[in-house]
């Protein structure tokens, strides 16, 4: 009797195809990843566009160490580029001693330097730091960047003062008769180190300590309820975190031979918060996306104009005020219309709202630049716009930037409401549609 029950309830084991199929469907996305990184240098063959994309790596792996402190266990801090700079120190400087030494170290093992370096200032400033979290944690990283960026300015011998320290990476060891001196080159050593350091991050991510420092996050005092000390999970993560932004700045120094004060900066720990939070700390791709987003801005708009940071932070402020899951959270969450192909209903209402929007962008803009050139002083009042001389000294150009800013804004306020109501309808569709299924 019992048999028969047996043979007659379905198994719970899955089976083997199905096993081998899930496997294959989560590395999918590594595998794209993969072949992207591989393939495009060769689709975008300028030297521009390959030093674009070094620094996009670079920028990818700082962003998400820096999401492991933010995303992930829910600390702000205001002074990350102090890891990331003196990794990249201390490699330029193995990288010297080697050249020196005549050491048989090839260029591809540097970056651990500097994730050691970052690793073990890390356990130092950590052991302070990460005794407090919320704001008390903010203040005091901003606090230990300041101290390390005064004493760039103190302590010539070790970090150069305004002139930096300088390399050179083609005499290191040659590795498969690479020696380094072409970009194409540099980009592969980057984009190794990236893809091997997006997956670490992810598994850290996946493990015990990756789930408490997500508890952490949402509720340390459930977490010490339940028998885990918030403050070591908060410091696992810290030198964890400071371990792989060390190897972003090794990586940078590969990539500039040159490393200065600005490395230690605010400005660079300011860089990869826009990053973070632009792409969506929320998600894991979010930084990623963040990353390339600001590294591209970076390079393009600072040949547009001098005010390219302005742009950063207007843009900052319209993610956190209108989309604070970031650009990763705004496309996540049109993947159920995406899935049940109701996505086509969204694109009239969007393109509604986007023309409007583009249109008090570009008023926008224009009245922006033509505020700089008219508070500099003892300068031309003429100016380039979109392809147009336009003189700022007259009253049409102020004019038709206010009348492009305000007259996008009042339509885009109309039809914002429209794109809203699309999302639902198609939402709701691709959830009845799933429901149904």
């Amino acid at each position: 009797m019992s048999a028969a029950i047996d043979q007659s309830l379905p198994t719970s084991r899955p089976s083997a195809g199905s096993l081998s199929t899930s496997r294959l469907l989560r590395l999918l996305p590594w595998i794209a990843a993969a072949l992207v990184m591989i393939a495009a240098p060769y689709l975008l063959t300028s030297g521009t566009a390959r030093t674009m994309m070094s620094l996009m790596g670079i920028s990818i792996v700082f962003a998400l160490s820096y999401n492991m402190l933010l995303g992930q266990t829910g600390m702000l801090s205001f002074g990350h580029a102090v890891y990331y700079g003196l990794g990249a120190f201390f490699a330029v400087h193995a990288m010297n001693g080697v050249i020196r030494e005549h050491l048989p170290v090839p260029l591809p093992l540097i970056p651990l330097v500097g994730g050691v370096a970052g690793l073990g200032f890390g356990i130092i400033f950590g052991a302070v730091s990460t005794r407090r979290g919320g704001t008390a944690f903010a203040m005091i990283s901003l606090g230990l960047a300041e101290l390390v960026a005064s004493s760039a300015n103190i302590l010539r011998s070790f970090f150069g003062g305004e002139e930096g320290i300088t390399t050179n990476r083609t005499k290191l060891l040659r590795v498969f008769d690479l020696g380094f001196g072409p970009q194409i080159q540099v980009y592969y050593l980057i984009a190794g180190w990236c893809f091997l350091c997006m997956v670490a991050i992810y598994a850290i991510s996946r493990t015990p300590l990756g789930r408490m420092c997500n508890a952490v996050r949402e509720n340390p005092e459930r977490v010490q309820y339940v028998g885990y000390d918030p403050q070591v999970i908060r410091y696992a993560a810290f030198c964890l975190s400071a371990f792989f932004a060390g190897i972003a700045g090794s990586l940078a120094a590969i990539n500039f031979e040159i490393v200065n004060s600005s490395y230690v900066g605010l400005g660079q720990s300011g860089t990869v918060l826009l990053a973070a939070f632009i792409g969506g700390i929320g998600f894991f791709v979010g930084p990623i996306i963040g990353a390339i987003v600001v590294t591209y801005l970076q390079v393009m708009l600072s040949d547009l104009t001098e005010v390219w940071q302005l742009y950063f932070g207007l843009l900052f402020i319209a993610i956190v005020l209108f989309a604070p899951g970031g650009i990763a959270g705004l496309l996540i969450m049109h993947g159920p219309a995406l899935r049940a192909r109701t996505i086509g209903r969204l694109v009239p209402a969007y393109l509604g709202a986007a023309i409007p929007g583009a249109v008090m962008l570009a008023g926008t803009v224009m009245l922006i630049e033509m505020t700089v050139v008219a508070l500099k002083p003892n300068e031309a009042s003429a100016t380039t716009l979109m392809g147009y001389t336009v003189d700022v000294a007259t009253a049409l150009p102020w004019a038709i930037g206010l009348g492009l800013a305000i007259g996008g804004l009042l339509a885009f306020r109309v039809a914002a409401p429209h794109a809203r109501t699309a999302f639902g309808d198609a939402t709701s569709a691709a959830l009845a549609r799933g429901a149904a299924a």
